[in-house]
């Protein structure tokens, strides 16, 4: 890629996966042999976009995440492990310290690169995904990742009868990874932590509400799913199986 601005992932990989019901976090369960987590990394260490990662990842799990995964698989593009925070925004916040506060000179070249925040949970992402988001970043300088939706969508009172209808075609669904100039990013975080603003689901929320900025949003895929139920495995496990005999 000609004249690439430096990309940094943010992973987020210190989920506690409670709808999972499972004995382990999720993304430590094994698909063909392999934790979810690995899957994902996997395709961010082969991306032509991306230069590097930074992991986050539970409490305590850094020596194990460090040997079991980032050395064992070899994923020499994972510079940085930190411990994540409570929440998936305290986590985010944590990765962008580490950004920000980096001594090889990408704190003075701030306004000319991007971070991709990620999922670790969302094994399925891919280079087609990862260039599109990088062109359209590019453009925009704020964008995310998501599919159209392909049912109908009520919005609700809050005793559950429906009051709208929006137009299908208006509706998306949001993935990961969610992309931004380096410095935006970083100023929305700083802002929503000084102040404790706890209503937040996603990146994109962000920026729009700390920093006033729209965000495009770019085709993703229909595969770019996130590990949060049994059910979301046995989808996986196809999606794996397929890529694995070639129909995919």
């Amino acid at each position: 890629m000609r004249n690439k601005k430096r990309c940094t992932a943010v992973v987020l990989s210190a989920g506690q996966g409670k709808r999972m019901g499972a004995s382990v976090q999720k993304q430590y369960i094994e698909l063909e042999g392999k934790p979810i987590i690995y899957y994902t990394l996997k395709a961010f260490q082969e991306s032509e976009v991306i230069d590097d990662i930074v992991l986050v990842v539970g409490k305590d799990q850094i020596p194990y995440v460090n040997d079991e995964i980032v050395r064992k698989y070899h994923f020499t593009k994972v510079d940085t492990i930190v411990e994540g925070g409570k929440e998936r925004y305290d986590s985010v916040w944590q990765g962008l310290k580490v950004i920000a506060g980096r001594e090889d000179g990408l704190a003075a070249t701030v306004q000319d690169s991007y971070v991709f925040i990620h999922d670790g949970a969302r094994l399925f992402v891919n280079e087609d995904i990862l260039k599109r988001g990088y062109e359209t970043v590019d453009e925009f300088g704020a964008c995310v990742a998501g599919m159209p939706s392909k049912d109908t969508v009520k919005l609700i009172d809050d005793n559950g009868f429906a009051v709208n209808t929006p137009e299908r075609k208006y509706v998306w669904t949001v993935q990961t990874p969610q992309i931004f100039k380096t410095s935006l990013i970083i100023e929305a975080y700083s802002r929503l932590m000084r102040e404790e603003c706890i209503n937040v689901t996603d990146d994109a929320m962000v920026v729009e509400q700390m920093m006033g900025m729209p965000v495009k949003l770019f085709e993703g895929s229909y595969e770019n799913i996130k590990i949060t139920t049994p059910e979301d495995l046995e989808i996986a496990e196809v999606f794996l199986s397929e890529k694995k005999n070639g129909k995919k």
